[in-house]
């Protein structure tokens, strides 16, 4: 489910937008500008990169700050690293 939802460009930019933004988390109002697409398109991927256990949000008035969960990096960090048992994957699942 992971590489799935990283599998989309638009997902995988704002994946990496949000991992280094300036103290790692981020609005819909800081990331929007750096990717063509409208705002509820860059809802429905935030959704989906949630649904897969990528990022975390949290509501701060009217604004949601999205961030992206830290094992997620460790875990995939090792899954793509040359040699890595397939035990790995599973984390990711």
């Amino acid at each position: 489910m992971v590489f799935k939802a990283l599998a989309d460009p638009v997902r995988l930019r704002l994946f990496s937008l949000i991992a280094s933004h300036e103290g790692g988390e981020a609005c819909v109002c800081d990331i929007s500008p750096a990717v063509d697409v409208s705002q509820p398109t860059i809802s429905h991927h935030l959704k989906v990169l949630k649904a897969a256990g990528l990022l975390e949000s949290e509501r701060r008035a009217s604004w949601v700050y999205y961030r992206v969960v830290p094992e997620v990096l460790t875990s995939l960090a090792e899954v793509l690293q040359a040699g890595e048992p397939a035990a790995s994957l599973e984390v990711l699942s």
